[in-house]
């Protein structure tokens, strides 16, 4: 009976065969055909063409055979290596001057970039990456950005060969950035000063925030600025009222303002037949006298409507306030 023949040609001599030279044949099974599959290396010549590597029944030296496949010669364009179709992994180093792609025929294979070396595997229908994963990865030199690194050893170098230094390219991050397209609610003060020439806001529109509360005039009214810019009591009054300014029930109005600063608030008392008004004012619960609209403060209210009182507030000094105020009738 004749030998038979592997899928790398190792040669399987039957028994009883070659009697007296089996020791040759296995010698070059073992120092030829298993060498070249473990550790071989050998050139492969392009000449402007694709190239095809073939397996014949034969354990001599075959380069279809070898483990390491360097691709060599003049490519003239990208082309393709043919191989046979039998589970097998290739090291192909293309040093060739375009695109290589390895592969089973009729088959889409891997393509090899231009000097560059890659592991494949050959799974007998066609080839493709041995390795799609590494667990680490440790490099010499920083991966370039061309090849989808860096370029660099640290953060701030990357950033800058990357087009993303802080300060120069991009914003450096500011958990209180404000964004134009998106709603923000400030907890702080903010101070828009303008220039000489520039004024500091320009609105299309602004929206102030009214407390409407089910309650009649009467007593003394806390003014809480920190709270709201406009307060409406929709009951009817039933006395005249101290309307006192604060920041809110544990903040002075002193400490929210600093000298020079104003602030100007509503202040809406609904009435019936019998009006009440605003007889005295206070800023912290100290009392100020404003000075009123047409120089006489009010002395009574005005019937079945809505009485709205208008209070602009200036610090002048510490915890000393001028009250400017309006009274207006609405029904």
């Amino acid at each position: 009976m004749a030998s038979t023949y592997s899928n790398l040609k190792i040669q399987l001599m039957a028994t009883g065969e070659n009697a007296t030279t089996w020791g040759t044949v296995t010698n070059t099974n073992l120092g030829t055909a298993i060498e070249e599959a473990i550790t071989g290396s050998a050139d492969v010549t392009f000449s402007s063409a694709n190239v095809t590597l073939t397996l014949t029944n034969t354990n001599s030296s075959q380069t279809a055979r070898n483990l390491r496949l360097n691709l060599i010669g003049t490519s003239g364009g990208a082309r393709d290596l043919i191989v046979p179709a039998i589970e097998k992994l290739y090291i192909v180093n293309n040093g060739c001057a375009d695109t290589i792609t390895i592969k089973v025929s009729g088959q889409t294979g891997v393509a090899v970039p231009a000097g560059k070396t890659m592991f494949v595997y050959n799974n007998g229908t066609d080839c493709t990456d041995a390795i799609t994963h590494l667990r680490n990865l440790t490099l010499a030199t920083a991966l370039p950005v061309a090849s989808g690194g860096t370029g660099a050893n640290t953060a701030s170098a990357a950033r800058t060969a990357l087009g993303l230094e802080i300060g120069v390219n991009v914003q450096a991050y500011n958990a209180n950035a404000v964004f134009t397209n998106v709603a923000q609610t400030f907890t702080e003060l903010q101070s828009f000063s303008g220039s000489a020439t520039t004024a500091a806001v320009k609105t299309q529109n602004i929206k102030e925030k009214v407390t409407i509360s089910g309650t009649a005039a009467t007593g003394t009214v806390n003014f809480d600025i920190l709270t709201q810019s406009v307060l409406y009591y929709t009951f009817n009054s039933t006395g005249n009222w101290t309307l006192n300014f604060r920041g809110d029930g544990s903040t002075s109005l002193n400490s929210v303002m600093s000298i020079g600063e104003s602030m100007t608030v509503v202040f809406f008392a609904t009435q019936t037949t019998v009006a009440y008004y605003n007889s005295a004012v206070q800023v912290d619960g100290s009392s100020v006298t404003p000075k009123w609209q047409g120089g006489s403060a009010p002395t009574a209210g005005n019937a079945s409507g809505v009485d709205v009182y208008s209070y602009t507030i200036v610090k002048t000094a510490n915890a000393t306030f001028t009250v400017f105020a309006s009274l207006s009738q609405f029904a």
